[in-house]
């Protein structure tokens, strides 16, 4: 149970960090947000403050900010009734177009005719009656409620994505994927400061029966080299001793001004199918908050580059193995729930910078498919029409189906059957 909390949370944060990274630049670029979904499928609860509509939804797995656009207006079909909300000056400012049967109050109309896009009318027959055509000006911020009863401002020409400029789409595009890697930078400098300080070359303790303390090695050493080789860290002695395949070490000491040089024969560890050999020591802690704050920066850099070559490698070399959907995502968190808070945020800063550079491969579908697509606008100097630029999301979104389904088999056989 632990395990699944933990995952919804960590996966909630994901996509509504990235959400909102859409959401706040669509605002500012002048788009309509119509509306702002945490979660999918049926509505749990909705609240609407001008001019978007917030939404949970029942399936905690995704969410999406629903831009006004071509693909989104809202159509009254000739012959459906609805129900409409005047203001005093007689413009329509409430749509029931839900057929429910507990309506608004309001006028019932018999659409004959209705364009809320452009010239914002709506024509039809009052009550249904024949005999009494009437004609309704549609305010430009009016909202309509819709057959699954959620009720969305409508969607007028000059607010929707199409009718901004290209850098507004290519910023508003790019937004999700900048704000996952910003969350994981953020979260990696959290963590930073959760955890002792990087380790000095100067020895804070030494182990019981270790090689260490064989050789006489005693807390407040300094390492000076090993093997010759200067050590500025201790990770150049970890490296110098995982290099050691269990051969001797001389290991040059200093402490009171004093230098010494002793042998060391590192051990043999093996923890799940993992060698590695150790000495028995444990280094002095760096709590300097700028060196606390450069290993969290270094950290975050050093991840977003290994992601970048790891995908670089999944073009050169493809494998289901190499990628993790919903079900390997859970059970990876599953498996990092168990060894505490540290760990955890280590794994959200992971997974979050690897999500925004993922959603950046120029495909269809993706965030990336569509910053390409405003690239490629701002060469030619105009957009890509919207049936070629139809029919490349729709060639996308069926890669992406196929891709999905295969890496959600393969989690599944991966960690639950074999």
């Amino acid at each position: 149970m632990k395990g699944i909390l933990i995952f919804l949370v960590v996966f909630g944060l994901l996509v509504f960090v990235h959400e909102f990274g859409h959401f706040i630049v669509a605002k500012k670029s002048g788009i309509l947000v119509r509306e702002f979904s945490i979660g999918m499928g049926p509505k749990l609860f909705q609240i609407r403050r001008n001019p978007t509509t917030y939404t949970i939804r029942w399936l905690p797995l995704g969410g999406y900010v629903r831009l006004a656009g071509a693909d989104d207006e809202s159509k009254l079909d000739p012959g459906m009734t609805v129900v409409l909300q005047l203001n005093d000056k007689k413009e329509v400012v409430r749509i029931d177009a839900s057929e429910s049967d507990m309506p608004i109050e309001g006028i019932p109309v018999q659409v004959t005719k209705a364009d809320l896009v452009d010239s914002l009318v709506i024509n039809g027959y009052e009550n249904g009656d024949e005999e009494k055509p009437v004609s309704y000006h549609v305010n430009h911020d009016a909202t309509i409620i819709d057959k699954n009863k959620t009720e969305l401002i409508i969607a007028p020409r000059d607010t929707q994505f199409q009718q901004a400029n290209v850098w507004q789409k290519l910023a508003t595009n790019f937004a999700g994927p900048l704000m996952n890697i910003i969350l994981g930078f953020v979260v990696f400098l959290i963590w930073t400061f959760t955890i002792p300080g990087p380790a000095t070359t100067t020895i804070a303790k030494v182990a019981p029966n270790s090689p260490a303390q064989t050789a006489k090695i005693v807390s407040g050493d300094k390492f000076v080299s090993v093997n010759g080789h200067k050590t500025n860290s201790f990770n150049d002695v970890s490296e110098r001793i995982a290099q050691s395949n269990g051969k001797s070490l001389s290991l040059k000491l200093e402490k009171d001004r004093q230098t010494r040089t002793v042998n060391v024969k590192p051990t043999k560890k093996k923890v799940q199918k993992q060698t590695f050999y150790q000495i028995g020591v444990q280094g002095q802690s760096d709590n300097n908050l700028g060196v606390k704050f450069k290993r969290g920066w270094d950290t975050a850099v050093s991840t977003t580059g290994l992601i970048f070559n790891a995908v670089g490698g999944l073009f050169k070399h493809f494998s289901l193995n190499k990628l993790a959907g919903p079900v390997g995502i859970y059970s990876e968190t599953s498996q990092v729930s168990n060894m505490g808070f540290v760990y955890i945020l280590a794994f959200l800063g992971m997974i979050s910078i690897n999500l925004g550079i993922v959603n950046m491969i120029p495909i269809p579908g993706l965030d990336g498919g569509k910053i390409l697509l405003n690239l490629i606008e701002i060469v030619r100097g105009k957009p890509i029409s919207q049936d070629h630029e139809a029919i490349a999301e729709l060639i996308g979104f069926v890669i992406l189906l196929i891709l999905i389904i295969s890496v959600t088999g393969n989690d599944t056989y991966r960690y639950f059957i074999k």
